[in-house]
């Protein structure tokens, strides 16, 4: 059944918001200002407890258990927003039932030149070439050490390339900062699909990757002995439907734990874009609403394949519950959400989570576990 996304006073509130302000400064610039503010709002105990009450709820029917883990929601963060692992405690306040940092690499780096984001507001939609910018594996894993968490969520560390390291050394980058971060990572995530770094996307072929997750396995499985670190691959959804089976064939051979679908796009023919044409043609990766059906159909394709052999994730244009209430009758165990949060603002998680819940009551399904894959299950 398919309910009217929530309208609140306060999408309202924030909208007005967004015009006035956010939109006239430079989305980078505002992305770091909104990120100040969750930091500080976090810090200050009070004012995080009365603001985790207001939007971040709990619904009883939407615990989840997925990857071994149990969350409070299958809603969660996805990589791009916290690269250095710097406001876990503020997006949980905010609602994400699990945070994915990163992506992070092996040694720091700066990323590509300013300007590197760009907001296509008239299609809800981002064009990011930030080129990993990031602090660097061993800055993050000091964090992650010395962190005392004030909210209890789960944390993913997503990890990709050093622009730097040629491709045939690519393997032992990914080593080392799966070394580095394994210890504190709840699940780890091999990035292998973002367009922002020369020649990552080629490692997303079979005889790539297969050595590349084997061998981040191996290194999880060396640093943390008291445990299983459970590993995903992140994919993009500019791969052919051929080469979607081969990656899905993969996990389930070697015994991954789950897939992530889908980074952003290379593509713009066929969106329906109607930003401005200067923005549009802005090279990097397009990420929110125009990503939507491409990202669901990878999803399917995969559950269609793996069944419930492992994990899958599904992220990629999600703006509202209905569309996060789809990807799990797709076959998403978890979604993940990033884009729609410049647009939506912070009471997204809110009426995320409140929409979810009023779909699984209106549903045939008892449990949120049960509607996953359903839609694929059913026979044509």
């Amino acid at each position: 059944m398919r309910l009217a996304p929530e309208l609140l006073p306060e999408d309202t509130m924030y909208k007005i918001f967004f015009n006035l302000v956010f939109r006239r400064m430079d989305p980078e610039q505002a992305h770091h200002l909104a990120f100040r503010w969750i930091r500080l709002a976090v810090r200050v105990p009070v004012l995080r407890t009365f603001v985790a009450a207001v939007l971040a709820p709990r619904y009883k029917e939407l615990r989840t258990e997925a990857l071994g883990l149990r969350m409070h929601g299958p809603f969660g963060l996805a990589a791009g927003f916290d690269k250095n692992a710097v406001a876990i405690d503020g997006m949980a306040m905010l609602g994400f039932d699990h945070v994915e940092i990163g992506t992070v690499t092996g040694e720091a780096q700066p990323g590509n030149p300013r300007k590197r984001l760009f907001r296509l507001v008239a299609d809800r939609a981002l064009i990011n070439r930030m080129g990993f910018n990031n602090e660097g594996s061993l800055a993050v894993a000091a964090r992650l050490a010395s962190r005392i968490p004030v909210f209890r969520t789960v944390v993913g560390v997503n990890i990709g390339k050093t622009k730097v390291v040629p491709e045939e050394e690519a393997v032992l980058d990914y080593v080392k900062s799966a070394e580095r971060l394994a210890p504190y990572a709840d699940y780890l995530v091999v990035n292998v699909s973002s367009p922002n770094t020369p020649g990552l996307r080629n490692l997303q072929a079979t005889e790539a990757l297969r050595p590349l997750l084997t061998a981040v396995r191996e290194a999880a499985d060396r640093t943390v002995t008291t445990r299983r670190v459970p590993l995903l691959v992140k994919i993009a959804p500019d791969l052919a439907d051929e080469d979607i089976d081969a990656v899905a064939d993969l996990a389930v051979e070697l015994g991954l734990d789950g897939i992530i679908a889908t980074n952003t796009t290379i593509a713009r023919e066929g969106l329906g874009l109607t930003s401005e044409p200067s923005v549009v043609k802005e090279t990097g990766g397009l990420s929110g609403a125009p990503l939507k059906a491409r990202s669901l159909a990878v999803l399917r394709r995969l559950y269609a394949r793996v069944g419930d052999r492992i994990t899958l994730v599904g992220v990629g244009g999600i703006e509202n519950a209905e569309d996060a209430w789809q990807r799990i009758l797709a076959g998403a165990t978890l979604v993940q959400g990033y884009s729609a949060f410049v647009y939506e603002g912070p009471f997204w998680g809110r009426a995320i989570h409140k929409g979810l819940a009023a779909r699984l009551r209106q549903s045939p399904y008892a449990t949120l576990a049960d509607a996953v894959g359903a839609d694929v299950r059913k026979p044509r």
